[in-house]
């Protein structure tokens, strides 16, 4: 993978500020971009865009293709004639700043988007009418079964509620015609319920119509943009439903065995994801057909993926279903080299970013270099106080310690914010990192406030070629601004929103100087 020195942003554009209930793909995200350009910042990281559902992760979404609804703009609806003035007001409930209350912003929402849709297909002149039709032919291959499934699962949600039925959901609760994806039965769904689902198709074309402008502009201003994709899908999707005999089912759509991670340090009884996991001999005989579709939309919408829990592809972790904890799995193997001779025969030499953290092998290690993936290294995980000192300082994670085929970073969506994390380490450890960024020179000391940044320029000085910061960290945000808290649900997950102030000047200015300094303009104007 080809990747010129560079540096930037790592921000969901959930977060975005001053949109009522959540960030959206309107105007805040084109001055975000402008803000990233004026700080000669050239890649926006963000995280999964898909649709997403209970626990608001953007990790486990209703279709790995399909663009989240709740990201598109109401205004830039507004403006193209789909909505009015009085049907984008939101009601009083819904805020403009803080954090994201996703039950009520899809409360309200999405029936507006819905009735945008509605009016849309009514009333959309011939040559809008020509790109919807162009966009729905393009797309036809996971779009015509997103849209099905939405109406069916839209149906059935609401008769599961109505009977407290709580965790409904296709493979336990459908009718097994239509759960087992029998082709007459799911054809009469759609026959008789044609208008529900063109609604869904017509709020996805909004979403990737605005999508497409935006991403155009960003490339336009020498900004890139990298996506994410799971490694996994979720169980209660478009895509395991559509397609069962990729993953390993029964012949009710049930899941047999499921995705975790064993015990380790951080957790006695290991994590148990529940995603069902794929069936890599059934994928194989196709040349992985799934997987190159999938990729290939990702590098459409995106110019670098990023994939999550990549040590899964060269083995994982495997759980049977209706285990309460993840202790009695097994390491299976997964697809290895096979799977990415193919990407690379397909696609050519693909742009994607191995989240190689965790429990990380020989193997998994061989199968990254062998197709020169780029890694990641965070700086949150470099100060263990443990081992300083016993051979010299060669924690992977710390910055001298870096090839350049990696990614930087100071923490992730699932790390505290470098800030909550300085602030709750202990005294050893923040001692560590003071000494590392100083080197102990007589005189030289920075004090608890200039820790924040200081990591960040130790990032931007290291030899690794591209360098992200979460926001929050820039700015230093505390526990307050974390992201997400792994194996949890409830508190703040997902919900962090900036404000229109943290398009600061001032940062801008410093990040421009250190991307000088330390050479990362390479990428500027691409």
């Amino acid at each position: 993978m080809n990747m010129l020195r560079s540096s930037g942003i790592l921000l969901h554009p959930t977060s975005l500020p001053e949109t009522p209930g959540i960030g959206t793909i309107g105007k805040y995200a084109y001055k975000f971009i402008d803000w990233l350009e004026s700080a000669k910042q050239t890649l926006w990281q963000i995280l999964p865009y898909g649709p997403t559902g209970y626990g608001d992760s953007p990790y486990a979404s209703f279709s790995t293709f399909a663009g989240n609804p709740l990201l598109i703009d109401l205004d830039t609806l507004k403006e193209e004639g789909w909505l009015t003035d009085a049907q984008v007001e939101p009601p009083e409930w819904i805020h403009s700043s803080g954090y994201v209350d996703f039950g009520s912003v899809v409360w309200w929402k999405i029936p507006v988007l819905k009735t945008a849709a509605a009016q849309f297909l009514d009333g959309a002149p011939e040559n809008k009418r020509v790109e919807y039709e162009a966009f729905k032919n393009d797309n036809a291959a996971w779009l015509d079964n997103y849209s099905i499934f939405m109406s069916i699962k839209e149906h059935y949600d609401a008769q599961a509620q109505k009977e407290n039925k709580f965790g409904a959901m296709w493979s336990n609760y459908w009718p097994h015609d239509l759960a087992v994806h029998e082709p007459k039965a799911v054809s009469d769904w759609h026959a008789s319920h044609v208008l529900e689902a063109e609604i869904h198709k017509a709020i996805q074309f909004f979403f990737f119509s605005q999508w497409s402008r935006l991403k155009k502009y960003a490339n336009a201003h020498g900004v890139r943009i990298v996506g994410d994709i799971p490694i996994f899908v979720a169980a209660d999707s478009a895509d395991v439903w559509a397609d069962q005999k990729l993953f390993q089912l029964d012949e009710n759509g049930r899941a047999t065995s499921v995705a975790g991670v064993p015990p380790d340090y951080f957790s006695a009884t290991g994590q148990l994801w529940g995603n069902p996991l794929y069936d890599w001999d059934e994928m194989e005989k196709d040349g992985f057909k799934w997987w190159i579709r999938r990729i290939r939309s990702m590098l459409h919408q995106v110019d670098y993926v990023r994939i999550d829990h990549f040590r899964g592809f060269e083995a994982y972790w495997s759980v049977p279903a209706g285990e309460e904890t993840a202790i009695n799995g097994k390491w299976v193997p997964g697809p290895g080299a096979k799977l990415f001779n193919r990407i690379k025969q397909e696609l050519g030499d693909i742009p994607i970013i191995a989240e190689d953290l965790g429990l990380i092998t020989d193997g998994v290690r061989q199968l990254r270099d062998d197709f020169a993936l780029p890694g990641m290294k965070v700086l949150q995980f470099a100060f263990d106080v443990n081992e300083a000192g016993k051979e010299g300082f060669t924690n992977p994670f710390l910055p001298h310690m870096y090839t350049p085929e990696c990614v930087a970073y100071t923490g992730t969506h699932d790390n505290d914010t470098m800030q909550g994390w300085l602030n709750n380490a202990s005294k050893e450890e923040v001692e560590l990192v003071r000494r590392y960024l100083t080197g102990n020179v007589p005189g030289v000391e920075i004090k608890d406030e200039g820790l924040c940044p200081a990591l960040i320029r130790a990032a931007m000085a290291s030899t690794a070629r591209f360098a992200v910061f979460p926001l929050q960290d820039l700015f230093a945000v505390g526990s307050e601004g974390r992201m997400n808290t792994p194996s949890t649900r409830g508190g703040h997950n997902w919900q962090w929103r900036m404000n229109s102030e943290h398009m600061d000047a001032d940062k801008a200015a410093w990040l421009k100087e250190l991307s000088a300094l330390y050479g990362r303009n390479m990428g500027e104007g691409l």
